[in-house]
């Protein structure tokens, strides 16, 4: 399909399956070469991130342990502005190695409300693992260290991206028509 109707938006394929494999490949072997003879835990941010850290925890050769959070600051199209924890980290991070896996940074203030609250629990380390992040959008710095696609500031579904709770389920990328 190289478009596809999600409620009363239209949307074009951008981003195939195949290079979004090629990219999470790549980001494997950079998180691989990095954390050699560690054991870090990745920790998902849901709902979005759901398909590119399954993807990458099958190309991941080190030692990791996965554990989950959830947050909202999506309503549509729009970000509200506002970041509610739905869905908290039950693991102990002290002294851990710590990679948040993201689907997309976009103002960046998920990212840094996320990164405060993780660093008060005394992780050894914690680094940024996005599938896309859209730096016309930033409105906070914040260092992505494992990044797969930078985009420019379009609304996109797909491959975990919904609008409105749909469009998760594409295997590609699909960026609005407007």
């Amino acid at each position: 399909m190289s478009t596809v109707k999600i409620h009363d938006k239209v949307f074009e394929k951008t981003i195939t399956s195949e290079e979004i494999a090629a990219e999470v490949k790549r980001v494997a072997s950079e998180i691989n070469r990095d954390y050699a003879g560690k054991r870090p835990l990745l920790l998902g941010v849901l709902n979005g991130s759901f398909m590119f850290v399954a993807d990458l925890m099958r190309y991941l050769e080190v030692e990791c342990e996965i554990s989950f959070v959830k947050l909202s600051s999506y309503q549509g199209t729009k970000t509200t502005g506002t970041i509610r924890e739905v869905l908290g980290l039950a693991e102990t991070i002290a002294g851990r190695d710590v990679i948040v896996v993201e689907d997309i940074v976009d103002t960046g203030y998920t990212m840094q409300n996320m990164l405060e609250t993780l660093g008060t629990r005394e992780p050894a380390s914690i680094e940024i693992a996005s599938l896309f992040v859209k730096p016309a959008r930033l409105k906070v710095p914040v260092d992505v260290k494992y990044s797969a696609f930078t985009i420019p500031d379009r609304f996109i579904v797909g491959y975990g991206l919904d609008y409105d709770g749909l469009g998760r389920n594409l295997p590609d990328v699909y960026d609005v028509v407007e």
